[in-house]
Protein backbone atom coordinates (compact mmCIF):
# COMPACT_ATOMS: atom_id res chain seq x y z
CA UNK A 1 0.00 0.00 0.00
CA UNK A 2 1.58 3.14 -1.28
CA UNK A 3 0.37 6.39 -0.09
CA UNK A 4 1.58 10.36 -1.54
CA UNK A 5 0.82 13.32 0.63
CA UNK A 6 -0.46 16.17 -1.74
CA UNK A 7 -0.73 19.61 -0.25
CA UNK A 8 -3.80 21.38 -0.35
CA UNK A 9 -4.31 25.29 -0.47
CA UNK A 10 -7.14 27.79 0.80
CA UNK A 11 -9.17 26.88 -2.48
CA UNK A 12 -9.30 23.35 -1.50
CA UNK A 13 -11.08 24.17 2.05
CA UNK A 14 -14.46 23.45 1.95
CA UNK A 15 -12.99 19.69 0.48
CA UNK A 16 -10.84 19.50 3.64
CA UNK A 17 -13.17 20.61 6.03
CA UNK A 18 -16.33 17.93 4.58
CA UNK A 19 -14.01 15.30 5.21
CA UNK A 20 -12.76 16.41 8.65
CA UNK A 21 -16.45 16.86 9.71
CA UNK A 22 -16.87 12.88 8.23
CA UNK A 23 -13.70 11.63 10.13
CA UNK A 24 -14.22 12.83 13.56
CA UNK A 25 -18.39 12.75 13.75
CA UNK A 26 -18.41 9.66 15.31
CA UNK A 27 -15.59 10.61 18.09
CA UNK A 28 -17.99 14.04 18.79
CA UNK A 29 -20.77 11.61 19.25
CA UNK A 30 -18.93 9.69 21.47
CA UNK A 31 -17.56 12.14 23.42
CA UNK A 32 -19.26 15.52 22.97
CA UNK A 33 -16.35 17.60 23.05
CA UNK A 34 -18.46 20.89 21.23
CA UNK A 35 -15.43 22.90 22.21
CA UNK A 36 -12.72 21.28 21.00
CA UNK A 37 -13.91 18.35 18.38
CA UNK A 38 -13.19 19.70 15.08
CA UNK A 39 -16.53 17.95 13.31
CA UNK A 40 -18.22 20.78 15.05
CA UNK A 41 -15.85 23.33 13.68
CA UNK A 42 -17.09 25.90 10.97
CA UNK A 43 -15.25 25.90 7.36
CA UNK A 44 -14.12 29.46 8.59
CA UNK A 45 -11.86 27.67 11.03
CA UNK A 46 -10.18 25.49 8.03
CA UNK A 47 -9.84 28.62 6.24
CA UNK A 48 -7.57 30.34 9.08
CA UNK A 49 -5.61 27.09 8.97
CA UNK A 50 -4.69 26.92 5.66
CA UNK A 51 -4.11 30.53 5.79
CA UNK A 52 -1.41 29.83 8.41
CA UNK A 53 2.57 30.73 7.16
CA UNK A 54 3.72 27.79 8.76
CA UNK A 55 1.11 24.87 7.91
CA UNK A 56 1.25 22.13 5.36
CA UNK A 57 -1.95 20.94 4.68
CA UNK A 58 -2.04 17.34 2.50
CA UNK A 59 -4.27 15.22 1.82
CA UNK A 60 -3.56 11.48 1.92
CA UNK A 61 -4.07 9.68 -1.36
CA UNK A 62 -3.74 6.05 -2.57
CA UNK A 63 -4.40 4.50 -5.48
CA UNK A 64 -6.20 8.52 -6.83
CA UNK A 65 -8.91 7.79 -3.81
CA UNK A 66 -8.28 10.70 -1.17
CA UNK A 67 -8.70 8.59 2.17
CA UNK A 68 -7.78 11.73 4.91
CA UNK A 69 -5.98 14.46 5.39
CA UNK A 70 -2.66 15.64 7.74
CA UNK A 71 -1.67 19.36 8.79
CA UNK A 72 1.76 19.85 9.70
CA UNK A 73 2.81 23.00 11.63
CA UNK A 74 6.06 23.73 10.40
CA UNK A 75 8.34 26.67 10.84
CA UNK A 76 10.92 25.45 9.38
CA UNK A 77 13.66 26.49 12.44
CA UNK A 78 15.68 23.86 13.75
CA UNK A 79 15.09 22.93 17.40
CA UNK A 80 11.35 24.11 16.73
CA UNK A 81 8.69 21.75 17.76
CA UNK A 82 6.39 21.03 14.24
CA UNK A 83 3.25 19.43 15.21
CA UNK A 84 0.57 17.25 13.65
CA UNK A 85 -2.67 19.06 14.26
CA UNK A 86 -5.05 17.13 12.78
CA UNK A 87 -4.60 13.94 11.47
CA UNK A 88 -7.37 12.25 10.31
CA UNK A 89 -8.92 8.89 8.16
CA UNK A 90 -11.89 9.18 6.43
CA UNK A 91 -14.45 6.10 8.19
CA UNK A 92 -14.09 3.37 5.34
CA UNK A 93 -10.35 3.21 5.07
CA UNK A 94 -9.34 3.43 8.70
CA UNK A 95 -7.43 0.20 10.19
CA UNK A 96 -5.93 -0.04 6.75
CA UNK A 97 -2.21 1.63 7.40
CA UNK A 98 -2.79 5.14 6.04
CA UNK A 99 -2.51 7.18 9.37
CA UNK A 100 1.04 5.62 9.68
CA UNK A 101 1.73 5.90 6.37
CA UNK A 102 1.26 9.66 6.35
CA UNK A 103 2.95 10.01 9.38
CA UNK A 104 6.03 8.39 7.78
CA UNK A 105 5.34 10.29 4.59
CA UNK A 106 5.66 13.71 6.74
CA UNK A 107 8.93 12.88 8.62
CA UNK A 108 10.26 12.53 5.28
CA UNK A 109 9.39 15.77 3.86
CA UNK A 110 9.25 18.17 7.73
CA UNK A 111 12.29 15.66 9.53
CA UNK A 112 11.68 13.45 11.73
CA UNK A 113 12.86 15.13 14.93
CA UNK A 114 11.04 17.43 16.92
CA UNK A 115 7.31 16.54 16.67
CA UNK A 116 4.54 16.84 19.26
CA UNK A 117 1.61 16.34 18.78
CA UNK A 118 -2.29 15.75 21.05
CA UNK A 119 -4.86 12.44 21.10
CA UNK A 120 -7.60 11.62 22.81
CA UNK A 121 -6.39 9.43 25.77
CA UNK A 122 -9.10 7.03 25.87
CA UNK A 123 -8.74 5.99 21.93
CA UNK A 124 -6.07 3.65 22.71
CA UNK A 125 -5.70 2.13 19.27
CA UNK A 126 -4.48 6.34 18.52
CA UNK A 127 -2.21 6.10 20.98
CA UNK A 128 -0.70 2.77 20.17
CA UNK A 129 -0.60 4.13 16.57
CA UNK A 130 1.38 6.82 18.07
CA UNK A 131 3.66 5.18 20.40
CA UNK A 132 4.72 2.28 17.65
CA UNK A 133 5.82 5.09 15.61
CA UNK A 134 8.26 6.11 18.01
CA UNK A 135 6.23 8.92 20.48
CA UNK A 136 6.41 9.12 23.65
CA UNK A 137 3.36 10.80 26.28
CA UNK A 138 4.84 13.36 27.55
CA UNK A 139 2.66 13.28 31.08
CA UNK A 140 0.77 16.27 30.22
CA UNK A 141 -2.97 16.10 29.99
CA UNK A 142 -5.78 18.10 29.75
CA UNK A 143 -9.24 17.32 30.82
CA UNK A 144 -12.06 18.03 28.03
CA UNK A 145 -15.14 16.99 29.49
CA UNK A 146 -15.81 13.61 31.70
CA UNK A 147 -15.68 11.61 29.53
CA UNK A 148 -12.66 12.90 27.55
CA UNK A 149 -9.13 13.75 28.29
CA UNK A 150 -6.48 14.66 25.60
CA UNK A 151 -2.75 13.60 25.93
CA UNK A 152 0.38 15.28 24.69
CA UNK A 153 3.26 12.81 22.50
CA UNK A 154 6.22 13.96 21.37
CA UNK A 155 8.81 12.83 19.35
Amino acid sequence: MAIQLVRVFVQDAEEIWKMQVESFRSLYEKYQDTDTSPATEKIDKVIWRLEQPNTYFYKIITDETCVGAIRIIDDKKENIRKRISPLFILPGYRKKGYAKQAIIEAEKIHGDKNWFLDTILQEESNCALYEKMGYVATGKTEIINDRMTLIEYKK
